[in-house]
């Protein structure tokens, strides 16, 4: 595993998105966005240079939070989108399929409008499955590691991922509890 400081953001960024991605809706947007610009920037440019796979990737992923920040509503298709994309070219990588360019492309795009169109419908939970997926993707695929034990990292850092996050979801506040000092007396 080579620790270059794109692998060292991704393997953070992963845990951030793990952890918080419904929570802090705008990181996730910029979080995906970034991991997506940089695993297409590297596929398209190559390892070199380094620091342009960077850019592209911190400028993709602050114009997401931007856009999250400012239109809520687009970012969470764009957010979908991202992370059904990544999603699709990672399980592609990993099934050592090589449907040749277009149709790569054109199944990365089905998967992130798949991704945009959960997130549109089922916003929390979505997002909450989303992000842990993304997370756990960036984190094992920064990370190098025999094929069986990458499965299982992948499963448990998911399953942490919708635990911790649905635990933070916020419910709905409990009906008023009527005390008994509340109560008025009864007329007779």
């Amino acid at each position: 595993m080579e620790l270059n400081v794109v692998t060292i953001l991704q393997i953070l960024f992963g845990f951030l998105l793990l952890l918080m991605g419904r929570r802090l809706f705008w990181l996730f947007v910029g979080l995906v966005g970034f991991i997506v610009a940089a695993q297409i920037a590297a596929d398209l440019l190559g390892p070199e240079p380094p620091w342009l796979v960077l850019v592209v990737a911190l400028g993709v992923g602050l114009l997401g939070a931007l856009i999250a920040v400012v239109i809520p509503t687009l970012a969470a298709a764009i957010g979908g989108f991202f992370a059904g994309t990544y999603l699709v070219w990672v399980l592609l990588a990993n099934l050592q399929l090589q449907p040749g360019p277009l149709l790569g492309w054109i199944l990365a795009a089905v998967g992130g409008v798949i991704g945009a169109i959960l997130v549109a419908a089922l916003l929390d939970w979505a997002l909450i499955i989303l992000s842990s997926l993304a997370g756990a993707t960036a984190i094992v695929q920064a990370i190098a590691l025999q094929p069986t034990v990458e499965t299982i990292v992948f499963i448990v850092l998911v399953a942490i991922g919708i635990i911790v996050q649905a635990s933070l979801v916020r419910r709905p506040p409990a009906a008023r509890r009527v005390d008994r000092y509340d109560e008025r007396p009864r007329q007779m």
